[in-house]
């Protein structure tokens, strides 16, 4: 049995990624995304075998399109995950429970049998300003799944964590909401979620060429076709710009970091930066992120209260 102690005391020594000049990003970003793309694989790809008996860390990211679950090796860099396209959440709440466990159940499994262990502690996330049941509900979900929950932290602030950096503002473009985290001396002062994101893209698609949901979802991630679609999405693009800038005004902020499975879309960024005066760059595999700072939370012994 771990001592809570003992937890704490691996939390300072833990990797931090941290950055050492003042509004600069983490200087391992980049190595950490590129690890993260090479490692994690959508549920049912054979993947190679992991050689690893050190203490892990694993996150569990229940998003409107895709369920992520990534472990991280003891100096936070991924080693195993897997993902696959989940319609279990809407709009940062659970609405389909035994759903969104048999997708954890599965993910798990599949990276288990990659890394030959069990996984037996994850952290997980919820959207900024859900009701505290919602919050809890997601830290059920895990349990049911078999792994028990250390943390629930909001997603923009996981994001954050990863990224490390001093100022700026952190906005998560999820399946069904935008996230967003004000950072000022490498501190969260301010958090939103509100409703549009992906799924408001495959609805536009799937209106504009009357086709059903899911083969406007197949054509919005092909990038093949990405080019063509650019004008149907551009105006939902338009609308999380103006999310974004009504929730950051107040703050002036030089610089957005555009993260979640939709800022994949080609042109999100110039689109954000258009409307919000705002330079806007997208870090690495903008999918993982969220996933790897909420691994970056999770530390075994420690459990999270859900009642």
């Amino acid at each position: 049995m771990t001592t809570p102690s003992e937890v704490e005391a691996r939390k300072q020594t833990a990797p931090k990624l941290a950055t050492e000049s003042a509004g600069s990003v983490n200087p391992r970003l980049q190595e950490v995304l590129d690890e993260a793309d090479r490692v994690i694989v959508y549920a049912g790809t054979q993947a190679p075998p992991v050689v690893y008996k050190g203490e892990m860390h694993v996150g569990v990211d229940l998003g409107t399109a895709y369920t992520v679950l990534v472990v991280l090796d003891d100096s936070m860099t991924p080693i195993a995950g897997a993902y696959q396209f989940a319609q279990v959440v809407r709009d940062g709440v659970v609405f389909d429970y035994m759903g969104a466990i048999g997708i954890v159940k599965k993910l798990k499994q599949q990276v288990e049998e990659r890394l030959g262990r069990k996984i037996e502690s994850a952290a997980t996330a919820y959207p900024p300003g859900v009701p505290l049941a919602e919050v809890r509900a997601t830290g059920n979900v895990l349990q049911g799944a078999g792994i028990e929950c250390s943390r629930l932290v909001d997603e923009a602030t996981a994001a954050s964590t990863i990224l490390q950096i001093d100022s700026g503002v952190v906005v998560d473009v999820g399946g069904g909401t935008t996230k967003l985290a004000v950072i000022e001396g490498g501190k969260v002062v301010y958090t939103a979620d509100e409703p549009t994101g992906g799924t408001q893209f495959t609805l536009v698609v799937a209106g504009a060429m009357h086709i059903p949901f899911m083969d406007a979802e197949a054509l919005k991630t092909n990038p093949a076709e990405q080019a063509t679609l650019f004008p149907a999405v551009k105006a939902v693009m338009e609308k999380v710009a103006t999310i974004v800038s009504r929730h950051v005004t107040p703050y002036h902020p030089k610089r957005i970091y555009l993260c979640g499975g939709s800022a994949r879309f080609p042109g999100m960024d110039k689109v954000i930066e258009e409307v919000t005066g705002i330079e806007t760059v997208i870090p690495g595999e903008p999918l993982f992120v969220t996933p790897i700072g909420i691994a970056m939370s999770n530390f075994a012994g420690e459990s999270a209260k859900l009642w």
